[in-house]
């Protein structure tokens, strides 16, 4: 398995950046997941970290080094964070349960699985062409699919979700998958800090037309610009399949002379007392981790020759 990574998150307008993102490999399987963090609740940025854990913690589990069932693992991953969520507030006491939206995406053998609760979206384009897009969960996107069935005149805020982990209702999960992938086709996930402010068209364009380690930043940089002083955080994680040439700037991970026991995962394991997550995330602690990562995986299989 061959891909390459860029990933970028920034602060916007907001105090504080609630969204987070991360990325789990192993021999067989790569699992992308991006969290945002919900306004209006209490401690949106655990919300975002508890739900990547938790994935992260069950796909290191079950990826030995491939899942068995990767939209079954995708459904029940996510449903396990918000129980986590759920555990949370109740140990905390708190008297509302912090919240998030999550999209994940596992890639094995040649296809992609994803899954996703809320407004963070996957697309995934081929060529020139978006191929797959997500459906938000929100009251506008379902009157958009509705209002060709029945006219409805009042509009909603497109902010207004009808699901999410850490809600009391049990939450909504869509899967999709397997799509079987061809060399070059690219995988993004964002926040709504992305496609609130730059069209799908855009989105495309900009990865059909670049790198994915132009691309991306790119991206981020019109969505700031185009919000303006109030831009909401925005994140954007994207992946090219068997890219063609590796680019400076990606991570480009070879998964083929890995061991089954081994699972590298940019996704942090937890927090210490007291500590901030950061606001700002760029790709340099990223890069160096997996270098770190690789080059303990390469001295690994010279021991064993």
């Amino acid at each position: 398995m061959r891909f390459s990574v860029y990933q970028v998150s920034r602060k916007g307008g907001r105090e504080k950046n609630e969204d987070r993102m991360g990325y789990c490999y192993t021999r067989s399987s790569g699992l992308f997941a991006l969290a945002d963090g919900m306004g209006g609740h209490p401690e949106g940025e655990v919300a975002s970290q508890l739900a990547l854990q938790t994935m992260a913690a069950l796909y290191q589990r079950d990826a030995k080094p491939g899942l068995k069932d990767p939209l079954r693992f995708l459904h029940d991953a996510i449903l396990a964070g918000h129980h986590q969520l759920l555990r949370y507030a109740t140990d905390k006491a708190l008297l509302d349960t912090p919240r998030t939206t999550i999209v994940a995406c596992v890639l094995q053998g040649n296809a992609a699985y994803w899954a996703h609760c809320g407004d963070s979206r996957l697309y995934l384009v081929r060529g020139d062409k978006l191929i797959a897009r997500t459906r938000d969960h929100s009251y506008t996107e379902l009157q958009d699919t509705m209002a060709q069935v029945v006219p409805i005149a009042q509009r909603f805020n497109r902010n207004v979700l009808f699901t999410c982990l850490g809600s009391p209702g049990k939450p909504v999960v869509d899967t999709a998958g397997p799509l079987l992938m061809q060399p070059g086709d690219k995988v993004l996930l964002c926040s709504d800090g992305l496609w609130g402010s730059v069209t799908d068209a855009v989105i495309t364009e900009q990865l059909s037309l670049r790198p994915i380690s132009d691309a991306v930043p790119e991206l981020a940089e019109q969505a700031l610009r185009n919000a303006g002083a109030k831009s909401d955080n925005v994140t954007i994680l994207a992946v090219e399949w068997e890219a063609a040439e590796d680019h400076e700037s990606t991570v480009a991970v070879s998964t083929q002379n890995l061991g089954d026991e081994v699972f590298a995962s940019t996704i942090q394991a937890s927090l210490g007392a007291g500590e901030a997550p950061p606001d700002e995330l760029d790709d340099a602690e990223i890069e160096r981790s997996i270098r770190e990562i690789n080059e303990a995986i390469r001295r690994s299989s010279q021991k064993k020759h």
